[in-house]
């Protein structure tokens, strides 16, 4: 049967997309361009389902829908640059059965330019159509967060940029189904500029609170009083929260190997966030030390690790980097996570702690890494032997907070 639309990568992109177009009646398709991720639970794919999703594996189903929307995770490759070989992936496959008047939107995170330099000859070469004359092409932004229930797709502002005004409109028209607001940028690289920006905004000012967690550590200074009372300004601040690194999908861009300017903060902050699971580290050591014990042989309990809170995606986690960095100083390290059964670190698994208190009254040292709902926070400073919260969660005086 026909579907409406197509997402082509099922990815953290790709999935909320899906489940907003289904969610707003729009018979949906799902195309894979690698070995994605998905986190939907078994419910959630049984809604889908039978709201009109259909999973795709025959390439050919692409060409029926009157939109395809390409959600290709773009990770770095091996230079620190952007892996565009899922992108392309999925507009091979897309082109070689691209009809005229289908609306092409690429929704990945892409320097600047890579609509109409990368993608346009993809999918123009592979269908013998012309962008912006047989079909509308056009690029917008993911503003997914994921656990997010007060940002939704339907109630967060969507950006569209298209290569002709045409472009833009169409784009537009299909948005406004899932949306209630949609922006329009001047072009494709306006619009794939506005991710640049946002990506990189969050980077930037989590890197400045980190670097502020360790001055105000410095100067025996309380830094979550200090959020607590600065947010309170109602203009010209907002806060962020320091932690023990930065995970995710959404990774900085630095253009300077686009032949751009180098944007010298972005490189600055990544080095900042870089820096912070050493950072993790070199205050539980001397946490360690300062109670008699050594980080060589020390018991670690490692409480929460992946990169965002009630989800079970650990992309970019910097709970990974911690425990080798734990290992390689010869401490014990275990974990617990209450959305991750198994975990490994080096191709070794990590022993998972059954019962939560009895882990924390046995370690010799627990580290929050993330703020899980169903922690209990007061009772775990009370059962934990030495406890560093590395997310400023714990009551005030109930742990060491970064």
């Amino acid at each position: 049967m026909p579907a409406d639309l197509a997402v082509i990568g099922l990815g953290p992109l790709g999935l909320p997309l899906a489940q907003a177009a289904v969610a707003a009646g729009i018979a949906t398709v799902g195309f894979k361009t690698g070995p994605e991720a998905g986190s939907l639970s078994p419910a959630e794919l049984r809604r889908m389902l039978s709201g009109g999703f259909r999973p795709a594996t025959n390439p050919a189903e692409l060409g029926r829908v009157r939109t395809a929307v390409i959600c290709a995770p773009t990770p770095r490759d091996a230079d620190g640059g952007l892996d565009l070989s899922q992108v392309e992936t999925a507009a091979r496959a897309l082109a070689a059965h691209l009809r005229p008047h289908t609306t092409v939107i690429l929704e990945s995170a892409v320097h600047p330019g890579t609509t109409e330099t990368f993608l346009r000859p993809l999918l123009e070469e592979g269908s013998g159509l012309r962008a912006g004359r047989d079909f509308h092409l056009a690029y917008s932004p993911s503003r997914v967060d994921p656990g997010n229930r007060d940002f939704t797709p339907a109630t967060t502002p969507k950006v569209i940029g298209g290569l002709t005004p045409a472009c833009t409109e169409s784009a537009a028209a299909f948005y406004g189904r899932l949306t209630d607001k949609v922006v329009r940028a001047r072009g494709l690289r306006e619009a794939e500029t506005v991710q640049l920006l946002e990506t990189n905004f969050r980077h930037v000012n989590i890197a400045l609170v980190n670097e502020m967690a360790v001055l105000c550590h410095d100067l025996g200074v309380d830094l979550w009083d200090v959020i607590r009372c600065a947010e309170t300004k109602p203009f010209g601040y907002q806060a962020f929260r320091p932690g023990p690194g930065v995970g995710g999908h959404a990774v900085p861009q630095d253009l300077t190997g686009q032949g751009a300017r180098p944007l010298r903060m972005v490189e600055l902050a990544q080095q900042v966030n870089n820096q912070m699971p050493r950072y993790v580290i070199q205050r539980a050591a001397t946490l360690l030390n300062e109670h008699g014990k050594s980080a060589r042989g020390a018991r670690v309990l490692l409480l929460g690790v992946t990169y965002k809170a009630d989800l079970a995606d650990q992309q970019g986690t910097p709970a990974q980097e911690i425990a080798i960095r734990l290992m390689e100083l010869g401490a014990s390290v275990s974990y617990h996570d209450p959305h991750i059964p198994s975990w490994s670190v080096l191709d070794r698994p990590v022993p998972r702690a059954d019962s939560l208190y009895e882990a924390a009254a046995d370690a010799d040292l627990t580290i929050l890494l993330q703020q899980h709902r169903t922690y209990d926070l007061q009772g775990l400073s009370v059962k934990a032997q030495l406890l560093l919260d590395t997310r400023g969660a714990t009551p005030t005086g109930a742990a060491h907070r970064l």
